[in-house]
């Protein structure tokens, strides 16, 4: 058994429209809800949550710090879940039900190591 992060991209695009009508948003936050749920009742769900759009990014042995991530809006990471698999295979099968897949977004699945020390 591993653990495993799901990143999410994308997908603002098509929210949109889903954000600006509280019966559309709230029904979107429910398959949030019931996919998360349904992990966590088979004891795969670790813990997760959504992140803001401001940020910094410091780069380089100069520390250099600047406002960010400016990348395309697709390949932003807006959250994430962790969670536990037998493997990267079944990390992947959990991965597809989730509701981001619903919005063109992106799921990255990697496997958290151990530091070894």
């Amino acid at each position: 058994m591993s653990d495993y992060l799901l990143l999410f991209r994308g997908g603002d695009a098509q929210r949109t429209d889903e954000q600006k009508d509280p019966i559309k948003w709230q029904a979107h936050l429910m398959k949030w809800k019931t996919w998360m749920d349904s992990l966590a009742q088979k004891g795969k769900f670790i813990g997760g949550q959504p992140l803001g759009i401001d940020g910094s990014v410091i780069t380089g042995s100069k520390k250099t710090v600047t406002d960010g991530p400016f990348t395309e809006g697709k390949e932003i990471v807006g959250g994430y879940v962790m969670i536990r698999a037998n493997d990267k295979g079944e990390a992947i099968e959990l991965s597809k039900g989730c509701p981001l897949l619903e919005h063109e977004g992106t799921i990255e699945v990697r496997e958290l190591k151990q530091l070894g020390m």
